[in-house]
């Protein structure tokens, strides 16, 4: 079976268009999920283009007190550096009605993910069953979450039968040490969703389409394992 089986690709007029979309179908299975069990939970991705997503969900109305929001993975870095994931996710998401969910970080105050392993499993450990809703993102070398080629912990974070919820990972395209949660926590969410934007991006899917190695291009892995075709959304 072709990886191309197992992709469900949304293409939007706009970016704008794109956030607004997710934002409404990510709000409606929180909302779902808060109805049947009393609460849900969030893991959202860092970088650039998740932004305007984040800004257009943090003002869904909503249940928020009863949403945990979490991230798929976190550079180990304090929550005031620019390049935290955190700090990102508390400028554009945690605002407006989604001020008031409950937030979950992936860095202790270890000096290391190693050293902080513990504590982070445990608070991913005691989220309420498996993931709501997760929004994946993708890097120009084919990683999502923090699974990077030749990263160092890559086989035991895309184990499909890996007992682990986070591992810890360092690799030669990551300049700082990071924390990601894994395989298969990931794709027992309830939505799964990988966002991306722009003609590398799609360049990059396409190519991942083409072939089959997951330590190569790591979103391989996810495409793969996904219980259901991977759903994709892209603009230009």
């Amino acid at each position: 079976m072709t990886t191309e089986r197992h992709i469900d690709f949304r293409e939007f007029p706009s970016r704008a268009e794109l956030a607004a979309d997710l934002a409404a179908r990510t709000a409606d299975a929180l909302r779902s999920e808060i109805a049947d069990g009393g609460a849900a939970t969030l893991a959202v991705s860092g970088g650039s283009t998740p932004k305007l997503f984040f800004q257009e969900l943090s003002k869904a109305e909503l249940d928020w007190e009863s949403v945990t929001i979490t991230l798929i993975d976190e550079r180990w870095v304090p929550e005031t550096e620019e390049r935290s994931n955190a700090r990102l996710v508390k400028e554009n998401l945690l605002q407006n009605n989604a001020a008031a969910a409950i937030f979950v970080p992936l860095v202790t105050d270890a000096g290391s993910p190693e050293g902080g392993l513990p504590e982070v499993q445990e608070r991913v450990a005691d989220l309420s069953g498996p993931l709501t809703v997760a929004i994946l993102g993708m890097g120009g070398d084919g990683h999502t979450a923090s699974f990077f080629p030749e990263g160092d912990r890559l086989e035991d974070a895309i184990d499909p039968t890996g007992k682990a919820l986070v591992v810890p990972m360092r690799a030669p395209a990551a300049p700082e040490p990071r924390i990601t949660l894994t395989l298969p926590t990931l794709v027992a969410a309830g939505m799964l969703v990988l966002h991306i934007e722009g003609d590398d991006k799609k360049r990059v899917l396409d190519k991942a389409l083409r072939g089959e190695d997951a330590l190569e291009m790591p979103i391989r892995a996810v495409i793969a394992h996904s219980p259901r075709p991977l759903e994709v959304v892209w603009a230009k």
